[in-house]
């Protein structure tokens, strides 16, 4: 397991999504708050709110192939990779820390889901990690920083897509964007995921921190060098962070360069 800043050690992709080429970079990591959104292609056309949806609908899933867990923080370096029941307590995490990082936050290891590295910590979260969902962040300015980092891929991604948003995504952009993404799914049946361009975090800010919620800006950086930050909020509902998805999303803005942002990254 690589530490922060190194290259994050690779798992078997779970999600059909990633396996057939689906863009999840900054894209629905850079929605303002579960998918705020737009999706880049190699073109650099974007689209917004419900075409991101579409655009995560646009080719069936295959069956899903053997692999590993997938999980970004899963096992001995994150979390425990267990199928407890996701409204179980969550254990007590070794993060106390109330000020927003102002450097990359220590202990981080990165791991694949898929193509995009996420972050976990032993300290911070993922405490718990069963199938899909990555859950039991610290009550912390870290622990928040992590559940964005997850959260926004895992429920984009994952196999079992709905149950993460189910269970970790909030506000009034949850609902329509269910619905859209089962529509377009039963629709969708041909169509190619090709071309499209994978982004991986390379920093962030933190614009504001409560106890109650966190507003935190992540910088994507895509192959050909492009960068976009994206404004995520997550909130502290029912002990554990979760996603806020908004009606109406902001959209993510290009940056030259990571002047102002913390570097960060695992790839």
């Amino acid at each position: 397991m690589a530490e922060s800043g190194n290259r994050a050690e690779r798992d078997e992709p779970q999600s059909p999504w990633l396996r057939t080429g689906f863009v999840l970079a900054v894209a629905f990591l850079g929605f303002v708050a579960v998918i705020g959104v737009v999706v880049l292609t190699s073109s650099g056309s974007s689209e917004a709110g419900g075409g991101a949806a579409r655009a995560a609908a646009s080719r069936k899933p295959a069956a899903p192939q053997p692999g590993g867990e997938g999980a970004g923080g899963g096992g001995a370096d994150g979390g425990s990779s267990t199928a407890l029941d996701e409204k179980a307590a969550c254990p007590r995490l070794g993060d106390t820390g109330k000020e927003a990082p102002t450097a990359a936050p220590e202990g981080v290891t990165w791991k694949l889901f898929g193509t995009v590295a996420l972050p976990a910590s032993k300290a911070a979260g993922p405490a718990v990690v069963g199938g899909d969902v990555a859950r039991c962040y610290a009550h912390t300015p870290v622990g928040a920083l992590l559940a964005t980092s997850q959260i926004s891929v895992r429920y984009l991604a994952a196999d079992d897509w709905l149950k993460v948003t189910r269970a970790q995504v909030r506000g009034a952009g949850r609902e329509p964007y269910i619905t859209a993404r089962t529509k377009s799914e039963d629709e969708a049946e041909s169509e190619s995921g090709d071309g499209a361009v994978q982004g991986q975090i390379a920093g962030f800010k933190f614009v504001t921190y409560t106890g109650d919620s966190a507003v935190i800006q992540t910088v994507w950086r895509f192959p050909d060098g492009r960068m976009q930050a994206a404004t995520t909020t997550v909130l502290w509902q029912d002990g554990d962070w979760r996603l806020e998805y908004p009606a109406d999303p902001p959209a993510p803005t290009p940056v030259d360069s990571l002047a102002g942002y913390v570097e960060w990254g695992g790839v």
